[in-house]
Parts: structure tokens; C-alpha cells; sequence
């Protein structure tokens, strides 16, 4: 629940609720998108996944039941869950080098020595397709494509299992998104990470989902197999996006 406040002195007046009666589960290796127009819950549903929003409900993560755990019983389980945020400039302390932002997770638990610490630093740029000798930059040196990089390694350097991705590629243009698409893919292959894929850019969402989730007003609509829904969408809220996204399934006339 969220609330509704209004007037000068912002009173709460009532209260929303963002998200409501959602049930799914997700396979080890495989990436839910979760789509949907601004204000419809995507992003909120992925923060109360995580733990990072209080919600009400079952949350289960590898078989063990986080709801109604302190946040001291669900740290530990943090380094198998982490974040990609949207915007690569914001998500980034412009204070800390690309060396301490990548290594901060592994300094909060405790991951190895400081040499081990390094090595996972260098070796998780080497996997986004960073040269580890700019480390030691500051965010602000690099471009927004190599400052997403950057946030996809620090996630990965913790070795998750899941990783969810809030609207990782909508501040890039076109061809840097193909690129960090074709990373976040590699990685997934590679690493059998499991994705909750939040965006609202459907052409996107199409190249890496292997479920597809379509929310509206904080209740899912459409849920089901990315490929039948882009194929055959049934809801005529998913109709209407796939359409506005020119991306409606041909229809013989």
C-alpha cells in the first residue's frame, strides 16, 4: 500500500494499493518479463520480490520463505538476489572508482581477501567487456553503455542467482541496447541466472523473455510463454501495446 497525499502540508488522505493478487513462479535459468505502461506496478512488484518493499503474501527464493523474514535473516540471502537499475548515471556513486563500486558487495560480505576481492573485480569487468585497467576510473569517464556494464558487474561479481533488471537498456540508444541484450543473454547461458525483466520497451523484452507478464493497474492481465503471447496476445490491454509498439502479430485479410 502507497499512500495518496494532498495539500500544502501533504496529508495522507488515502492509500493505494500498487500491486494485487500476483501469482507466478520462475524456473532456475529463464527470464519473466514483466511489462506494462508507467504507473502500472512493474518496478513496485519487483522491489517487494526482493524484499527491498514491504508487501503482504508468499515470496518464495530457492525453496525458503521470505516473508515474514527480519532483515537480518534475509541479508544473507542478498548477494543470491541483486539489481540493475535504470539509469546508469544515477545508480552510480560518482565518488567511488569503478574498482569500489564493483567490490563494495563483496566487501559487505565479507567475500575473500582483498587480493581474492581484485581478482573478482578484474575478472567480472573481463565478463561485461570492461578493459579491468579502468578500474580505477571514476563513473563520469565512461559512456552511459559502458556505465550499464559497470552495474551489470556489480551484480555479477556476487555469483546471484537472480538478477532483476529494472528497465536496464531504457536510457541507451538503440544499438548499445542490442549490445547489453546480447551480454545480459551471454551471461544467462553461461551462468544459468535466472531474470525478472522489467521494461515497458517490448522489442526488447521479446529478444530475452522466456515468460512474459503483462500488468495493468497492479493486477496481471496476461501471463503466459513470451513466444504465444507476442504470438497470439489475448487481452486487449496486451493487444493495444503490442500494437503501439508495432509489434500487433500479422493478421491475414
Amino acid at each position: 500500500w502507497f499512500p495518496i497525499k494532498k495539500g500544502l502540508l501533504r496529508r495522507t488522505v488515502d492509500h493505494v494499493k500498487a500491486v494485487d493478487g500476483i501469482n507466478f513462479s520462475l524456473p532456475q535459468g529463464q527470464t519473466l518479463g514483466i511489462v506494462g505502461e508507467s504507473g502500472s506496478g512493474k518496478s513496485t512488484l519487483g522491489m517487494a520480490i526482493l524484499r527491498l518493499l514491504a508487501s503482504r503474501g508468499d515470496i518464495r527464493f530457492q525453496g525458503q520463505q521470505l516473508q515474514g523474514m527480519s532483515q537480518q535473516d534475509v541479508r544473507p540471502l542478498r548477494r543470491q538476489m541483486q539489481v540493475v537499475f535504470q539509469d546508469p548515471f544515477g545508480s552510480l556513486s560518482p565518488r567511488m572508482s569503478v574498482s569500489q563500486i564493483v567490490g563494495e558487495g563483496l566487501r559487505i560480505h565479507r567475500m575473500g581477501n582483498e587480493a581474492e576481492q581484485e581478482q573478482a573485480i578484474i575478472d567480472a569487468l573481463l565478463e561485461v567487456g570492461l578493459d579491468p585497467q579502468t578500474r580505477h576510473r571514476y563513473p563520469h569517464e565512461f559512456s552511459g553503455g559502458q556505465r550499464q556494464r559497470i552495474a551489470i558487474a556489480r551484480a555479477l561479481v556476487l555469483k546471484p542467482a537472480l538478477i532483476l533488471l529494472d528497465e536496464p537498456t531504457s536510457a541507451l540508444d538503440r544499438t548499445v541496447q542490442r549490445q547489453v541484450v546480447e551480454l545480459l543473454r551471454g551471461l544467462q547461458a553461461k551462468y544459468n541466472l535466472t531474470y525478472l525483466f522489467i521494461s515497458h520497451d517490448l522489442a526488447v523484452v521479446r529478444a530475452l523473455s522466456h515468460q512474459l507478464m503483462v500488468v495493468k493497474q497492479g493486477q496481471v492481465v496476461e501471463h503466459g510463454s513470451a513466444e504465444s503471447i507476442f504470438s497470439a496476445p489475448q487481452h486487449p490491454y496486451t493487444q493495444q501495446l503490442l500494437e503501439a509498439a508495432f509489434l500487433a502479430p500479422a493478421t491475414a485479410h
